[in-house]
Order: C-alpha cells, then structure tokens, then sequence
C-alpha cells in the first residue's frame, strides 16, 4: 500500500521507467526490479544522479531537487517518486 501523500507507479510507467534506465546505463532490464537498490545496480555516483534527474524531466517534463532522493532506495521507490511528482505536476 502506498503512503500517505505518495502515489504508486502503474505497471506501465514501472515497464517505462526500466527501460529507459537500462538503456542509459546499459545495465540488463532484468537487475531493474522493484526491490533492487537503485543505486547499487545502476552503479550510480554523483555525476549519474544527475544524469538521472535529466532524464526524468525530459521524458515527462517533472523536477527532482536533492530533497526527493532523501530516503530513495529501492527502484519501487524511485517508480512511485516519479509518479507522485507526475501527479502532483
């Protein structure tokens, strides 16, 4: 169940999410899963968070600020991240 104030990707945007995260770090669609460490399986460091934010707001045109990754750990985390601030856009 989501929390309170968060809202819980569809299957779709899960699906849409992935695909595009493994793509640009060429990492197999099938590390991405929802309790995996975003960060870990990405192999992610400072300058690819970036890369991360850039992504998000070119493909569907929301701000992430440094207070959203706070407590992110999951990709199942970083899936209902996504869809709240799409929500809430």
């Amino acid at each position: 169940m989501a929390q309170e104030g968060k809202i819980e990707a569809s299957p779709e945007l899960q699906e849409q999410i992935r695909a595009i995260l493994a793509e640009e770090f060429e990492v197999d669609i099938e590390k991405i899963q929802p309790e995996a460490e975003l960060i870990d399986t990405l192999s992610l460091d400072s300058l690819d968070m970036v890369d991360v934010v850039v992504l998000v707001e070119q493909k569907w045109g929301i701000t992430l600020v440094a207070e959203d990754f706070q407590g992110l750990r999951t990709f199942s985390d970083f899936y209902n991240l996504i869809a709240t601030k799409r929500a809430n856009a």
